[in-house]
């Protein structure tokens, strides 16, 4: 057996990582400081705090794409958190990047989801200034509503971890995270697609099948596979601009044939009305809103989003129920 204490592990991060990646005694630090743990570098800290949390824990009972899908093999944000964490280790290691913070972040990455995916955050935009964004939420979660005193650079990787986010993660692990989602996310929505009858195997752009190959499995292993050769030859964590286009094709037939779909537009009106409902409803009754969803002195309005912003798919639905079913009956 080995006994491995932080100080040697870091020091190994300097001889076995590139030059590029980045080093946890480097770290820009934490908003409190602490003391260093004694065999934990700071990101493997982050990255065991994340899993810890409750945010994290209720990603499985959160939608991905399709809502309260009948059949035990559809993505959740959990299931589709781990397939982004594999995908950004696995791109990590190939480029010898920072595996630790590379899964801290992609660990953390959708912790600020709202329920219902991305309908819900176009529920929750008119009841605050500009968009709702579940990046941003999930730095205030992290670091307000239940406070981790992460790393800069795990914050960092949360907050610009979608691609509309400006100025993009200061950190390669944080813009490799960017890759292992959209990569994660592709691939499986298309299976679930697939599965649920939206999509048929040969509406599938061709591109996409000539190009990556004919199973998700193919798909992932193709991608990382262009992350990571392009990346080593350009010194920055990139695609392959072919690639990138493919790719980029496939999320725009997606978007037209299973995001917004005659079928995905009639749940989100359900969604819409269920989350909108919520926060009218617990403005009006603030004190109902537990402590812990909030932050101490929070507006009655800020309260209410903050808590139903948290909210899983199915508590918000059954809160709903509670509140309304009886004067829908009267």
């Amino acid at each position: 057996m080995l006994r491995r204490t932080r100080e040697d592990r870091e020091r190994l991060e300097h001889e076995l990582l590139a030059s590029a990646a980045t080093k946890a005694d480097e770290s820009k630090g934490r908003e409190e400081d602490e003391s260093p743990d004694e065999y934990r570098t700071a990101f493997e800290r982050d990255r065991d705090r994340v899993v810890h949390s409750k945010a994290f824990r209720r990603l499985k009972h959160k939608t991905q794409v399709f809502l309260n899908p009948d059949g035990d093999h559809f993505v959740t944000r959990m299931t589709h958190t781990i397939q982004v964490t594999q995908v950004g280790r696995a791109i990590a290691r190939g480029l010898g990047l920072n595996e630790d913070l590379t899964e801290a972040i992609c660990l953390a990455h959708d912790v600020g989801h709202s329920p219902f995916g991305h309908t819900g955050e176009d529920a929750l935009a008119p009841f605050v200034e500009g968009e709702w964004l579940h990046s941003a939420h999930g730095v205030r979660t992290l670091s307000l509503l239940e406070p981790l005193n992460l790393t800069h650079e795990v914050l960092d990787g949360v907050r610009a971890h979608t691609w509309k986010i400006e100025p993009p993660p200061q950190t390669p692990e944080g813009r490799l995270c960017r890759y292992a989602d959209r990569i994660a996310y592709l691939t499986h929505d298309v299976s679930d697609a697939l599965r649920a009858g939206v999509l048929e195997y040969h509406d599938l752009p061709t591109a996409t099948l000539t190009t990556f190959g004919a199973t998700s499995r193919e798909w992932i292993g193709a991608m990382a596979t262009s992350v990571i050769e392009t990346s080593h030859l350009s010194g920055r964590v990139e695609m392959d601009p072919r690639h990138l286009e493919v790719m980029i094709a496939l999320r725009d037939f997606m978007f037209e044939r299973v995001y917004l779909s005659r079928e995905a537009e009639a749940q989100k009106e359900k969604a819409v009305l269920v989350i909108q409902d919520l926060v009218r409803y617990y403005s009006e009754h603030p004190d109902e809103v537990p402590d812990s969803y909030t932050v101490p002195g929070a507006e009655p309005l800020a309260r209410a989003v903050d808590y139903v912003a948290g909210m899983t798919d199915r508590f918000a639905m059954r809160t709903h129920d509670r509140l309304y079913r009886p004067t829908l009956l009267d």
